[in-house]
């Protein structure tokens, strides 16, 4: 309740953090941890910082333990107590630091899949050491299952609080976090009985040396052999093949030249041979901007097939020929810097204009909405009809690191040690999207600011409900509609590909008030496991 109030006075984006203050040890953890990555520190800063948090934390688990302690004559000393919890945090920090610079990242770059990938890592890795700190031989023996048992409960009803928060008046925080502390009571209670009972009764009937051997290490090491394995799986499977990298070819082969000409023929109404007197000048054109890893050209073959009467056209990461045609691309293509993303969005709308002579709608996915933050920012005057952003990258920039050069800071730096690693895992290489989350880092808030102050047409954010675990947690604008889908391909979906055409056609967004409810819920919930933010995001909710 403490935290709450201080949180509501100076930070109150971040009040739903609060109940986690007394959580079990690993949520508890990963709360410290989280409010130390929220900004950046030089390593000295750091490292002393962290020794204050490993030791505080280590000082309140130990008073917890004993508190809770069934049998009070049993219960250990405050000495073993504290170096129990000692050890135990000191672990935790080392296994759970690099999801805490994932959350940072997400923060960063904010869509689902990083966070809907962090969150059961996380668990995964807190449920063999959810009862780390009780005992002092917590390491030698697996979590009995009640104990596993505690963990989810309080991570489901923390969750529950921080919906909670969210959906109430700002001071509603300090009670609810109150009626939390009392949940946290009660697993603490159940944790520390079942490892009490667990303790006493471990080793009997076990073969000699058998007690001795580390379970918890191999048991965590195994859980994280799993993660990889689960990456790599994720990226085997779950790419698309379109989104694959493709082979390198030397330019003028016959390889090179036949993959090409297919580009082009699958390049939906080309503009080159558009003659003055088309059915399609009467209307405006569309520019399908497609997101990250996406290979040209064929984004906008589902869209040109529902609105036969429109040219559409998808925009190419490589830019235009000297022909003004979008030059085929690969997955590499994509990332860019948002200055010069914006910049060739714009190119692409102004020759789409000069084309046709009509305003141009642009309908633009994932990272092709930075882009159009970018290209608003840096070209207010552009001649657009309507904005369509699907899956839209919503207030991106939330917290970011300092990218000077000779900076050795924290977070940053081992957020690009993890974005290294998954890169490895990725079809993408170890690169992945450095580039890109560099820019967004740096400009990122600013363009989606001034994007936000300067665009002056009908505009519609079409939101999956997976996405939500990553908007702002707010009440939603009235131009966002909410669809039951995951990040990306939108357009694949026939549902969201009824919406763009209605919105395309008549400028009217088709409601979706019961999604919406629920996104706003799930967005107050997913913001208990987030980067605290001290500010509001930008842009504000309201716009």
């Amino acid at each position: 309740m403490a935290e709450a109030g201080l949180l509501i006075a100076f930070a109150p984006a971040a009040r739903a953090l609060a109940p986690q203050v007394t959580a079990v040890p690993p949520l508890a953890v990963f709360h410290d941890l989280r409010w130390l990555y929220s900004a950046q520190r030089s390593w000295l800063e750091f490292t002393l910082l962290l020794a204050g948090l490993v030791l505080a934390r280590s000082a309140v688990n130990s008073v917890l333990v004993r508190l809770a302690w069934p049998s009070p004559g049993s219960a250990p000393t405050p000495v073993q107590a504290f170096r129990s919890a000692l050890g135990f945090t000191v672990a935790a920090c080392l296994l759970l630091s690099p999801l805490a610079s994932l959350t940072l990242g997400v923060a960063i770059l904010p869509f689902s899949w990083p966070f809907l990938g962090t969150l059961p890592v996380m668990l995964l890795i807190a449920l063999p050491i959810s009862h780390g700190g009780i005992t002092s031989t917590w390491w030698r023996m697996l979590p009995p299952p009640a104990a596993a048992g505690w963990l989810l409960t309080d991570f489901v009803l923390l969750s529950a609080a921080a919906a909670a928060i969210g959906q109430l008046p700002v001071a509603a925080a300090v009670p609810v976090a109150g009626l939390a502390g009392l949940v946290n009571a009660r697993a603490w209670y159940g944790l520390t009985g079942a490892v009490a009972r667990a303790h006493a009764a471990h080793g009997h009937g076990l073969p000699v040396g058998l007690h001795r051997i580390p379970s918890v290490p191999l048991a965590t090491v195994a859980a994280v052999a799993l993660v990889v394995l689960a990456i790599r799986l994720v990226f085997l499977v779950g790419v698309p093949a379109e989104h694959a990298p493709q082979p390198r070819l030397e330019p003028g082969s016959a390889t090179a030249g036949a993959i090409a000409a297919a580009q082009q023929a699958t390049t939906p109404k080309r503009v080159a041979a558009l003659p003055r007197h088309s059915r399609w000048s009467r209307r405006p054109p569309v520019l399908v901007v497609p997101g990250f890893g996406s290979l040209c050209c064929g984004h906008g073959q589902a869209l040109a097939r529902a609105m036969p009467d429109r040219l559409v056209q998808t925009f190419s990461y490589r830019g235009l020929s000297p022909a003004g045609d979008p030059l085929p691309y690969g997955p590499a293509a994509s990332d860019l810097p948002l200055p010069v993303l914006g910049d060739r969005i714009a190119a692409q709308v102004e020759r789409l204009h000069a084309r046709t002579g009509q305003r141009v709608d642009v309908v633009a996915e994932s990272e092709g909405t930075l882009g159009v933050y970018a290209m608003l920012a840096q070209h207010p005057n552009v001649p657009l009809a309507a904005v369509v952003l699907l899956s839209p990258i919503v207030a991106p920039g939330q917290v970011t690191y300092p990218v000077s050069a000779g900076l050795a800071l924290v977070p940053g730096d081992e957020l690009q040690g993890v974005v290294w690693f998954v890169g490895g895992l990725s079809p993408f290489g170890t690169s992945g999207a450095e580039t890109l989350i560099g820019s967004v880092n740096e400009v990122g808030a600013r363009f989606a600011a001034l994007a936000a102050r300067n665009h002056r047409v009908p505009w519609l954010d079409l939101v999956p409900l997976a996405d939500a675990v990553t908007l702002p947690d707010c009440s939603l604008p009235s131009n966002v509609v909410v669809v039951s889908a995951f990040h990306g391909d939108l357009l694949g979906d026939p549902a969201a590909l009824r919406i763009v055409r209605g919105f395309l056609t008549h400028h009217r967004a088709t409601s979706t008030a019961n999604l919406r409810a629920a996104a706003q819920i799930v967005a107050s919930a997913a913001s208990a496991w987030r980067i605290p933010l001290a500010t509001t995001p930008s842009p504000p909710c309201t716009r």
